[in-house]
């Protein structure tokens, strides 16, 4: 039976057209319109709230604590590539700081997400450069065990396939499988739409939710006829 290599080098990502016009927008916006779903856990949250990444997912997975193949991942990924690392959530050792941060922007990457730990706030936020992480440590990691590089990992409870397209803001990150994140940008264009004319019904005085009465029958709060 063929086996997978651990480290698979070629992937196919994203289009890069689909990444600028994602973007554009609020992960909030992508997540509704993909179905309220692909949502990292709320512990996967930006160093700072103005971070914002967008971009194919470039994927490995590691072994709590050790981060030997994050380091390879450097320098196999592509400019415009967002590292997502899946640390399993583990927050007794930092799998990343300055270091290797800075090397990640100098090669062009998009940014960094790391269902771990990773250490040098500060710093990172004078880095100027994203990085979502699950928290923090000050302890530093061992380089021992093996891992693998762009097959399908779980980051915050989400599945993530190599090249999918990731979208991460001040609420969170949010993925979209590669194939059908092209679809999704003229819904999440009409969403946005939506919602600007809702607010701007808003501020004219019109609060009530149209939808609200319907919905209360139907979960039996109302009895038909009945109104709030």
């Amino acid at each position: 039976m063929n086996q997978l290599p651990e480290i698979i080098r070629d992937i196919e990502r994203v289009a890069p057209d689909v990444v600028e016009k994602a973007g554009t927008f609020q992960a909030a916006i992508l997540a509704d319109v993909a179905g309220r779903r692909g949502t990292m856990h709320g512990r996967v949250a930006p160093v700072h709230q103005d971070m914002k990444v967008a971009g194919p997912a470039f994927t490995v997975e590691v072994r709590p604590g050790d981060n030997l193949m994050i380091h390879a991942a450097i320098a196999l990924a592509q400019p415009g590539d967002v590292l997502v690392i899946d640390g399993k959530g583990d927050l007794t050792a930092a799998l990343m700081g300055t270091l290797m941060l800075s090397a990640c922007k100098k090669r062009g990457l998009a940014g960094v997400i790391v269902d771990a730990a990773i250490r040098d706030k500060l710093e990172i936020l004078d880095l100027d450069f994203p990085v979502f992480s699950a928290g923090f440590n000050p302890a530093g990691p061992t380089k021992y065990v093996p891992g693998r590089i762009n097959h399908p990992v779980s980051a915050g409870g989400t599945v993530v396939n190599p090249g999918d397209l990731v979208v991460g803001d001040a609420d969170g990150v949010v993925v979209i499988e590669r194939a059908k994140a092209p679809g999704l940008m003229a819904l999440a264009d009409r969403k946005v739409a939506d919602e600007a004319a809702r607010i701007d019904a808003i501020s004219r005085g019109d609060t009530a939710s149209k939808w609200l009465p319907a919905a209360l029958r139907a979960a039996g709060v109302l009895k038909e006829g009945e109104a709030l």
